[in-house]
């Protein structure tokens, strides 16, 4: 089965490509890529279909590393058919999804289940990140080697993180002898306490409990230290603060192997969203200061932080429409990733190609992965964008199964229009 794109912009910051050219791509791989392919020559004869990419951004699938998918054990907020969905939708064709599942995947047969039910019924690929420690308490490693060897690509405890110094500095030796990446949300929760959103004057003025930046920011500092110790591998998850984006651009000239993501949340908005005791605006960590999100957008503009991530975290509609203190942290973010990313390019902070970077070639680095390029020779993971479409973002529309999002009612520009995988188109948006 031959598919050639044609008349596209193909960006391609792996190759340094930015240029109108044609894909040609045969059994899901791309095997061509250059200026007016047609259909009558060369490798080119026997089309199976021909894609117009004209006016379209042509780019790599885009890689999402930190998802949430909820399955196995929590398939009513969303499932890997419903999440690889809705990563369709948003051109996303890659995500690593997290272990805080039920049974969390700290062994190979919950690996060897959400790999599987990706391959078979899912419309991205699946990279699974396992725990750190056995069932995420924090007291004996994972088996780190089995977990790699099953399929995995990072390990983390995610929203619990390891208190323990010890425990996480072996975690730092035993995962960099499979040269994996610890990833970590780096958070003391002995400072955060009951606090439910960001310590600050809107908290005091809508009196609730506050979780200071020092919470994320001390933790970010000795999960650092322990890598630079350990000469280990740190990703650090979902900086919020303009002292974990320091952090981890100081270490960074010190030669310290960290790198580290920021959600579209977090660049977007601050914590007056919160305003009205929002409860589609509570998250971990919590949305910011503007100072905060200055020093993020800063990051993401001078290369500290090395991707975008959504941190998509379905929850059902009955967890988040409760009082604002015993709400559930998160939001979905897949569908509302792209067009917020392009917002970054439509104020100036960053451009295009960087921006495509920050969610391709740059976050498969970070898991070790063989995506995020349009190389000849790469599986045609693809995503053909309209950077100029207009469109409103209404929950009810959205592919998630969960609804849970601050942007609802949001103009929206800029969207995926197709999205293939291995060559075969599994998402084409109704103009």
């Amino acid at each position: 089965m031959k598919v050639l794109i044609k008349n596209g912009r193909i960006i391609d910051p792996a190759n340094k490509i930015d240029a109108v050219l044609d894909i040609l791509i045969e059994d899901g791989k791309i095997i061509k890529v250059a200026a007016a392919i047609t259909v009558d020559s060369g490798d080119a004869v026997d089309v199976t279909e021909t894609i117009d990419a004209s006016g379209l951004l042509v780019t790599p699938g885009l890689v999402d590393i930190h998802t949430h998918l909820r399955d196995p054990g929590q398939e009513y907020k969303e499932d890997i058919i419903s999440g690889t969905h809705a990563a369709a939708a948003g051109g996303v064709t890659s995500l690593a999804c997290m272990p805080n599942t039920n049974p969390v995947n700290d062994s190979l047969a919950i690996t060897k289940y959400i790999i599987t039910k990706a391959k078979e019924q899912g419309s991205a690929n699946v990279f699974p990140i396992a725990c750190i420690s056995k069932g995420m308490k924090g007291e004996i490693l994972a088996e780190m080697g089995e977990l790699k060897e099953g399929g995995c690509v990072g390990f983390s405890d995610d929203g619990v993180p390891v208190s323990n110094g010890e425990l996480m500095r072996r975690a730092f030796e035993y995962a960099d002898t499979f040269a994996m990446p610890i990833i970590t949300h780096s958070e003391d929760l002995s400072l955060v306490g009951t606090g439910c959103m960001n310590e600050g004057p809107v908290a005091t003025e809508l009196g609730l409990k506050g979780i200071p930046w020092v919470a994320e920011d001390a933790a970010t500092a000795r999960d650092i230290m322990l890598a630079e110790f350990t000469n280990g591998r740190l990703h650090v998850c979902h900086v919020s603060t303009k002292g974990s984006v320091d952090l981890v651009r100081q270490a960074k000239t010190r030669g310290v192997r960290v790198s580290c993501e920021a959600t579209p949340h977090h660049f977007t908005l601050t914590d007056e969203a919160v305003r009205g005791y929002n409860t589609n605006a509570k998250m971990n960590p919590p949305l910011r200061s503007q100072e905060d999100v200055d020093a993020v957008l800063a990051g993401l503009a001078d290369g500290t932080i090395d991707a975008i991530a959504t941190d998509h975290a379905p929850h059902h509609y009955d967890e988040k429409n409760v009082e604002f203190a015993i709400a559930m942290n998160g939001i979905i973010g897949l569908e509302s990733l792209l067009p917020l990313s392009l917002k970054l390019v439509e104020d100036g902070v960053i451009d295009l190609n960087r921006m495509i970077s920050l969610l391709t070639v740059q976050p498969s680095r970070v898991i070790g992965i063989d995506r995020g390029t349009l190389s000849v020779g790469a599986i045609a993971d693809i995503a053909l964008i309209d950077p100029e479409f207009e469109w409103e973002f209404m929950p009810k529309n959205l592919l998630s199964k969960s609804k849970n999002t601050p942007f609802a009612g949001w103009k929206m520009r800029g969207a995926a229009i197709r999205t293939l995988l291995a060559g075969k188109t599994v998402f084409e948006r109704s103009l």
